[in-house]
């Protein structure tokens, strides 16, 4: 279950169709700010080969799972921990272990639960998780980082463990759509018990792409490809501060928990397409940097720079043109806006 700003899933369709038209079948895709992961998905689901980053580790490790398995890893090293049964995949006996494991009162419990004590002094308990929930995610993700560390999982393992924990935490969060902040009472999807659930596997035969991680601007300065497509933040709320606990997931530290909201320090993966002071010009070193003719930008008009300011900006690269689709705006109650929303695809060919 991702529960991303800006997920990709209703503009699938058309971003693979203008691919095609651009640059026909089976060429090579660069998605330089890949996020979920679904968009580098499909590409891969039509044959295309996929250079896929994005600077935030929970990404990196989506981006793994989607494009470099077909089939579930055999975890022979865990031959010593796991019974491995003939009733589940060897994955599924896996999760079955973790799921089994006795909760552990470590950092979630403490920091993202109300049983917890931050060790923030200007905080009062968390309510991102039910102290039982808490102690699960403590326990497997400790785990997880044992294994790891023992040399028990391979990489790509330890991307499907993390890819699974990320996703199953999702179902359970108590939020409203971000971690940027915790909901003031648990709703009912937070006080289901938490467990471990296996992902679906793209079967795909072709896993040869290639998954970075790292900012576009310096990615794209060794990037070469048939088209670039591109994801752009589209306001000014940071990704690494709204989905500060799934980064610490995904690297399996123990940062940090600063303020009423328990933020990691999350300024290393901070994005200047977040500002207006200095978006442009990102869009213009990316751009600049990748050797590619073909370009898609992904964009909607609650972003922080209008249609006409980017087209303007991308001319001086070549030839542009913008697609429009409209799509139901997501919004609360006392919103104002418009129940429509207008996203772009903005083309540009050399």
């Amino acid at each position: 279950m991702y529960r991303y700003i800006g997920n990709k899933t209703k503009l699938l369709p058309e971003v693979i169709n203008i691919s095609k038209e651009v640059i026909g079948d089976g060429n090579v895709v660069a998605d330089l700010m890949a996020g979920t992961g679904l968009v580098s998905l499909e590409y891969r689901k039509n044959d295309f080969k996929v250079i896929a980053s994005d600077i935030m580790t929970y990404s990196y490790h989506h981006l793994v799972c989607n494009l470099l398995l077909n089939k579930e890893p055999l975890f022979k090293g865990l031959s010593n921990d796991v019974i491995f049964t003939q009733n589940f995949s060897n994955y599924e006996d896996v999760l079955n272990y973790l799921n089994s494991l006795p909760g552990s009162k470590s950092f979630f419990y403490k920091e993202f639960s109300p049983s917890g004590t931050p060790t923030a002094i200007e905080s009062n308990p968390r309510k991102y998780f039910t102290p039982e929930n808490a102690s699960k995610i403590d326990s497997i993700r400790e785990k997880i980082n044992q294994w790891i560390q023992d040399n028990k999982i391979s990489e790509i393992e330890a991307s499907l463990l993390k890819h699974t924990l990320i996703l199953s935490v999702n179902r359970i969060a108590n939020i409203s759509g971000t971690y940027g902040y915790f909901l003031s009472k648990f709703k009912k999807n937070s006080l289901q018990p938490f467990e471990l659930r296996p992902v679906e596997i793209e079967p795909h035969p072709n896993t040869k792409h290639t998954v970075l991680q790292g900012y576009a601007e310096e990615i794209s300065k060794s990037t070469s490809a048939d088209l670039v497509y591109l994801d752009p933040p589209y306001m000014k709320r940071q990704y690494a501060a709204n989905y500060h606990i799934l980064e610490t997931l995904a690297r399996g530290d123990y940062p940090d928990a600063i303020g009423k909201s328990g933020l990691r320090d999350w300024w290393d993966q901070h994005s200047s397409f977040c500002t207006k002071t200095k978006g442009l010009e990102s869009f213009e070193e990316v751009i600049g940097n990748t050797n590619s003719n073909n370009f898609i930008i992904s964009y909607s008009e609650d972003g922080l720079f209008t249609l006409d300011q980017l087209v303007n900006n991308f001319k001086k690269f070549g030839k542009v043109s913008v697609r429009e689709t409209k799509h139901t705006r997501f919004k609360s109650n006392k919103s104002k806006l418009s129940n429509v929303l207008n996203e772009y695809a903005i083309i540009i060919q050399r």
